[in-house]
């Protein structure tokens, strides 16, 4: 990853103002592992000052004692594995919690414990003020109460942003053949809009502002990093499986850790690409654009693709403003396109009902 960082130099002209570590489970890196990447970047980069750093983990690995390091020089008077992170340059921690009640993570097949859930977050908000907690909703037996629960906890324990997204269950997965043979109820979507509409209702009682679908942060804790990725701007993924964009084409790497090694080892990069069409970059900026609080800009899809795509637009985008889905809101110098509060929960379809085929 180090040399792949390396090879790809070249491709960002613009400063670095995030850098993310996710996907998998980063928080399994040591501490030198993590202080190298990061120095990586640094060396071969343009950064912003102060950029967002952040680390995706699991509350197994954030609550060990100690932390995994074998030769790390320039950390002084590191308390614990909080402290490590914070002097790495680390200002950021997105902790997937799921749940806190027990039965809800074992049909989950989480590794961690609700003690462990806990445990992490009241250390973790001693040393981090920008924290994110993942919860998942629409979890068949999670009543509403119990959903209730789970975000009073994230409240209690003074977490500035939350994600929270609805129990999907993937074809081919040990849930799904639980589900299948009658082990475990099927998906309730009437229970998820229910829980959902919760999630707003009282997160919006906290200060919590719903800047996209399922993001939700108080002023200034919104993602720097994915507001990026739903406002189309480019961006590197280093390692297997990673996925690039350059703002026309998008690059992923192959997912084979063998292949990967292979190509890098040989100044290769192993990776494949596409230069999307006009039609698919217009279909990106709706689908991201209408699940954000910044909707999507008239004005700005006339410049970018034309007045005919604007057209269409407007004329496929009536019968969800008449039912009160969609909405045009207009000021002197915008004309946005957003979706309304009865529209949220079915917003993948909307986008979809708009896209150019």
């Amino acid at each position: 990853m180090v040399k792949e960082l390396i090879l790809r130099k070249n491709e960002i002209s613009e400063p670095v103002e995030t850098i993310y570590f996710g996907g998998g489970t980063p928080s399994l890196l040591t501490i030198d592992e993590l202080q190298l990447l990061i120095d990586t970047v640094y060396q071969n980069y343009p950064i912003i000052d102060n950029p967002e750093i952040t680390l995706e983990a699991n509350p197994d690995d954030l609550s060990q004692l100690s932390f995994r390091t074998s030769q790390t020089e320039g950390l002084t008077q590191v308390r614990n594995l909080y402290d490590a992170y914070r002097q790495l340059g680390i200002n950021r921690l997105s902790i997937g919690i799921q749940s806190f009640f027990e039965e809800d993570l074992q049909f989950m097949n989480r590794a961690h414990t609700a003690h462990e859930a806990l445990n992490c977050l009241k250390e973790a908000t001693q040393y981090f003020d920008n924290i994110t907690v993942d919860l998942i909703y629409g979890i068949p037996n999670l009543s509403t109460e119990k959903w209730r629960e789970n975000l009073q906890m994230v409240f209690d324990l003074g977490i500035n942003h939350l994600s929270s997204y609805a129990l999907t269950v993937e074809p081919k997965t040990a849930l799904a053949n639980f589900i299948n043979s009658g082990k475990y109820p099927p998906i309730d979507e009437a229970l998820a809009l229910e829980h959902f509409n919760i999630l707003v209702e009282e997160s919006k009682k906290q200060g919590f502002i719903q800047y996209e679908i399922s993001n939700f942060g108080k002023e200034n804790y919104f993602s720097k990093h994915n507001t990026a990725y739903w406002q189309g701007k480019p961006y590197l993924g280093i390692g297997p499986s990673a996925h690039s964009f350059n703002g026309k084409t998008r690059s992923w790497n192959v997912s084979n850790n063998a292949l990967y090694l292979k190509s890098i080892a040989q100044n290769e990069l192993p990776s494949e690409s596409e230069t999307l069409s006009k039609e698919e970059l217009f279909n990106e900026t709706i689908m991201t654009g209408l699940r954000t609080i910044w909707g999507v800009d008239l004005n700005k899809i006339e410049s970018d693709f034309g007045i005919i795509y604007k057209t269409q637009l407007l004329k496929q985008a009536e019968k969800h403003i008449r039912q009160g889905t969609l909405e045009i809101i207009l000021d002197k110098k915008t004309s946005i396109l957003k979706i309304t509060q009865k529209g949220l929960f079915l917003s993948d379809g909307i986008a979809a009902d708009l896209f150019v085929l």
